[in-house]
């Protein structure tokens, strides 16, 4: 079965990125490296951070914001939990998101599960796509929404049709230029239908 072994954020500024990623909480998780690629607009993806409670959502958000990220939503109560979301300086969306509505501790900044969530053209092309290479389906919900089972992974990957995905992370779906992301797994290097490039 296919795994992600990293994710890697291509960035303006090494220093500047490594010390929000640091502050932020999730330097473990994510790699960067330098890139000028041009790029404008959506980037066509999103990195959730699942969480356990409201706040560990409202502890993240606030060190994100702290280490000079924008809001594009606030964190609020919603039908499926509470969360919101920021755009990181170098330009990366981040969902923090978690589906209890009340605490049960202290707030802490454990991260449960992060999801790279691919924004596309068509989930149904994209998801059989990834399947051919060797990804299993973990959850699908028709045209709509498909999550990868990665057992192996410290990242799981989910498709959402890319207005939609635009529409969760609270901007306008338009983009052009570079992605700014490369997956790294043991599938071998490939470059998806929308874009998406994946190294070994």
């Amino acid at each position: 079965m296919t795994s992600i072994k990293s994710v890697t954020l291509e960035v303006p500024d090494l220093t500047s990125a490594n010390d929000f990623y640091t502050t932020f909480g999730v330097g473990t998780h994510v790699r960067v490296r330098a890139s000028e690629s041009p790029t404008a607009g959506f980037r066509g993806f999103m990195l959730s951070l699942v969480v356990s409670q409201p706040s560990t959502v409202d502890s993240l958000i606030g060190a994100a914001l702290g280490a000079g990220a924008t809001s594009l939503k606030p964190a609020k109560k919603g039908f499926w939990g509470y969360g919101g979301v920021v755009q990181a300086p170098d330009g990366a969306i981040w969902k923090i998101a978690t589906s209890a509505k009340k605490d049960t501790g202290p707030a802490t900044r454990q991260i449960d599960d992060i999801v790279l969530l691919l924004g596309v053209a068509d989930v149904k092309a994209s998801k059989q796509f990834y399947v051919d290479r060797g990804l299993a389906v973990g959850k699908s919900f028709g045209s709509k929404y498909v999550e990868f089972a990665t057992p192996e992974s410290s990242v799981k990957l989910a498709l959402y049709g890319r207005r939609a995905a635009a529409k969760d992370a609270g901007v306008s779906p338009d983009g052009s230029g570079s992605h700014r992301i490369v997956i790294g797994s043991d599938a071998g290097a490939f470059t998806d239908p929308d874009g998406f490039s994946w190294e070994a």
